[in-house]
This record gives C-alpha cells, sequence and structure tokens, in this order.
C-alpha cells in the first residue's frame, strides 16, 4: 500500500486535504470507532451516536466512490479502545510506505497523532486543514509579541480579511458582535419553527443500539434520553 488515509471523526469532508492525491489503486482509507475519544470527556449518548452515525454513513459514501476503507467498529472484538494501538494494527494489516491525516483541530489528538511515526516506523504527513479562514501559522503570526491573546481581537482581524459581514473597514449593522442581547431571554411573543426530524435507516438505528449498550454505565442510561425519531 502506498498511503493509508487516516480520518478522523471530526473530518468528515471529501474536500478535506488528506485526500489530495488519492489514488484508488495504490491508497486506502483508515476510520476507527475508539471508546477513549467517547469517554474522554462527558458526553451524552445521542452526541455520541450521532458522531459515530456520520462516520459510518461517510464510510459508506467513500465504498461508493470506489475508494477502500478499512473501518473498525466500536464493538469488533479486537477493537483496543485507543487511537494509537488502532493505527498500530492498521500498519501492520496494511504495511503503508506512509500516512496521510489532516491535522487534527484538537490540541490533545495533534500530540497524539505526532508519536505515530516515531511508534509505528511508517512516515506521517500532516496536512494543514483548509476547512477554516485561518491556519495555526496565520494565528502564530498575530499572536507573535502580543502581550494578552483575546479572541475577539483575532476575530475582528478575520472579518476585515475575508470581508465576512463587513462594509468595507466597519462590521455590517454597526457592531461587531450583539453578545449582550444574545444573553437575554427569548421575548414571549416569538414563536419558534418545529425542529426538523429524520427518519433513521439502519446504520443509524444500529449504533443507537450499540451506544446504549456500550456505555450505559458511563453516561447513563438510555431512559434518560429522548432519541430522536
Amino acid at each position: 500500500l502506498r498511503s493509508l488515509i487516516l480520518v478522523l471523526g471530526d473530518q468528515l469532508d471529501l474536500e478535506a486535504a488528506a485526500f489530495d492525491g488519492f489514488d484508488r489503486e495504490r491508497d486506502a482509507v483508515w476510520m476507527a470507532e475508539v471508546a477513549d475519544e467517547s469517554t474522554h470527556v462527558w458526553s451524552s449518548q445521542p452526541r455520541t451516536a450521532l458522531f459515530l452515525a456520520a462516520m459510518r454513513h461517510f464510510a459508506q459514501t467513500l465504498r461508493q466512490r470506489g475508494l477502500t476503507v478499512d473501518y473498525v467498529s466500536l464493538d469488533e472484538p479486537d477493537n483496543t479502545g485507543r487511537f494509537t494501538t488502532e493505527v498500530q494494527r492498521a500498519v501492520a494489516r496494511h504495511r503503508p510506505s506512509r500516512m496521510v491525516v489532516t491535522e487534527p483541530s484538537e490540541w490533545r489528538v495533534q500530540e497524539t497523532v505526532n508519536r505515530w511515526e516515531s511508534l509505528t516506523g511508517v512516515s506521517v504527513e500532516i496536512r494543514s486543514d483548509r476547512r477554516f479562514f485561518a491556519s495555526r501559522e496565520r494565528f502564530a503570526a498575530w499572536a507573535n509579541n502580543r502581550r494578552s491573546l483575546r479572541m475577539e481581537n483575532f476575530y475582528r482581524e478575520m472579518r476585515r480579511e475575508h470581508q465576512v459581514l463587513m462594509n468595507g473597514n466597519q462590521p455590517v449593522g454597526g457592531a461587531w458582535n450583539y453578545d449582550s442581547k444574545n444573553r437575554k431571554s427569548l421575548p414571549t411573543h416569538v414563536s419558534l419553527p418545529d425542529r426538523p426530524r429524520f427518519a433513521q435507516d439502519e446504520t443509524t438505528r444500529e449504533v443507537l443500539s450499540l451506544v446504549a449498550r456500550r456505555f450505559s454505565d458511563h453516561f447513563g442510561t438510555v431512559d434518560k434520553f429522548n432519541w430522536p425519531v
């Protein structure tokens, strides 16, 4: 295998940088559901189910497009439940010349990815995530030599640079944000539309059942939650 493309659960995007130059004959995609990522911080069962269902549907989309996908489900007997050990198992299965991944959005995961090359002996190419207005390098350049780092100031610079809701150099509406108004209660005369609902397919139903069984002790019983239909 030339390249093993590692797709993390929050990178379900066919236009992600990791897919650049993908060769169906020589490359494969790896995805894994790992318990550590669902339990690292407290999460509700519906949120976890939504996350895993989205991953499985994305894997199905990739297969339909002719890509080879190595997908490790949460309930597979050999699943170790940890990112690093699952990557090591994938390397042993496929023996790729390199691994390619879009840079993680979380610092903790980035530090984990940084160790994979030394742990597996396979080079890891980490590509910039172009889904954001600013790269990490762009933020670092802005933050350099500043006494304090206030996100509001960087936010305004990005608005100006990319002309998002701007009239020239001034924000549309005359204010940069409406946080103070957003903190107030919703006026009683305002009515909200019905929430959209979507029919569950077989994949989603399987995930709902799996999460209810696997995480009931960690997140509480399934009866606590009003599952969407």
